[in-house]
C-alpha cells in the first residue's frame, strides 16, 4: 500500500480539486482509501458526497474545572495561571476558551478543588463514497490540537487500507507548513505539491518543499492554472529543476473545473475529455511510476 499526500504552501491553490480528480481516476484501476486531513476546513466531502457510516467524538486536551464546594477562594490558581483563564466573581471559575490545559492551577491548589477534564474538540467520521472509503473530521471553532486530529484520521485510514489490502491511500492534506501538515505527511511515499503561478508562488512552494524535505518525503509538483501566467510558471519549473523536483503536470485554466465543482463532480467525471482532465490523467501516470504502483 502506497501513501500519497497532496499539499500546498497556502490555501486556495486547487489542492482539493486535484485530490478529488485523482481519486476518481485512480479508483478506476486501483483500490483506494481516502483521507481528508484538512480538519480545520475540510471540503473534500463537498465533491465526494460521503455517506457517513460512523461518527466519533475527538478530545485533544483537557481543561481545568473548579469545584465550588471545595474551593476556599485563596486565589492561588489565579496567581499561577499565565493565560488569565481564572474568572474571579462570587466564586472562582475557569474560562474554558482561555484555558490552555497546562494544569498549573491543578498542581498548585492547596485543597484539590481543581480537576482536569477532557473536552470534546471535534468529531471524526468514516464514510462511504463512490470512489472508496473516506476518513474525515471536523475540528470545532477555536479548538487546538488539529495535528492530533489529523494523526487520528490518517491512522484510521491507514488501518482500513492495510485491512482491506488497498493499493493506495490518498490524503488531501492541509495547507501551510504547520503541525497538521507534518502529521499528514508522516509515512507518505510521496507528497504532491500544488502551486499556482502567482507572485508568491515560488515562495509558497519553497516553504512546503522545505518541510517535506526535512522529513524525508519525496515530492512532485503540479502547477495549477499554469497558462494564466507563463512567466511565473516557467519560474516555478526552473526552481523545481534546480532542486531536482519533478513537475508532474501543468494544468491549464478551464472553467469546466468551476462547473464541475458547482455540480458536485470531479473535473474528470464530466462529459468528454477536457484540458484539465487530460493533464491530470498524465499526472497520475507519473505519480504511479514515482511510487512504483
Amino acid at each position: 500500500m502506497k501513501q500519497v499526500v497532496i499539499l500546498s504552501g497556502k490555501g486556495g491553490t486547487g489542492k482539493t480539486t486535484v485530490t478529488a480528480a485523482l481519486a476518481h481516476l485512480a479508483s478506476q484501476e486501483l483500490s483506494i482509501v481516502l483521507a481528508d486531513a484538512d480538519v480545520d476546513a475540510a471540503n473534500l466531502e463537498l465533491v465526494l458526497a460521503p455517506d457517513k457510516q460512523e461518527e466519533h467524538a475527538f478530545s485533544g486536551g483537557k481543561v481545568a474545572v473548579i469545584d465550588p464546594d471545595l474551593c476556599i477562594a485563596c486565589g492561588r490558581c489565579a496567581e499561577v495561571c499565565r493565560f488569565e483563564a481564572i474568572l474571579v466573581a462570587d466564586t472562582y471559575q475557569v474560562d474554558t476558551l482561555s484555558c490552555e490545559g497546562c494544569a498549573a492551577c491543578f498542581y498548585q491548589c492547596p485543597v484539590e478543588a481543581i480537576q482536569m477534564q477532557a473536552m470534546q474538540d471535534g468529531r471524526w467520521f468514516r464514510s462511504d463514497t463512490r470512489f472508496g472509503p473516506l476518513y474525515h473530521a471536523h475540528l470545532f471553532a477555536g479548538r487546538e490540537n488539529s495535528g492530533k486530529l489529523v494523526t487520528l484520521v490518517k491512522q484510521q485510514a491507514r488501518l482500513r487500507a492495510l485491512d482491506t489490502g488497498a493499493d493506495l491511500l490518498l490524503v488531501d492534506g492541509p495547507p501551510g507548513i504547520g503541525c497538521p501538515v507534518i502529521s499528514a505527511s508522516a509515512g507518505a511515499d510521496m507528497a504532491l505539491l500544488v502551486v499556482e503561478p502567482t507572485v508568491s508562488g515560488v515562495h509558497d512552494l519553497e516553504r512546503v518543499l522545505a518541510t517535506t524535505e526535512h522529513f524525508g518525503v519525496p515530492a512532485g509538483v503540479i502547477i495549477n492554472k499554469a497558462d494564466l501566467n507563463p512567466a511565473r510558471s516557467a519560474e516555478i519549473v526552473a526552481f523545481c529543476e534546480a532542486r531536482g523536483v519533478d513537475v508532474m503536470g501543468q494544468l491549464p485554466y478551464d472553467d469546466a473545473v468551476t462547473k464541475a465543482m458547482v455540480a458536485g463532480w470531479t473535473v474528470t467525471e464530466g462529459k468528454g475529455e477536457g484540458k484539465v482532465a487530460g493533464a491530470l490523467r498524465e499526472a497520475l501516470v507519473l505519480i504511479k511510476k514515482a511510487c512504483f504502483i
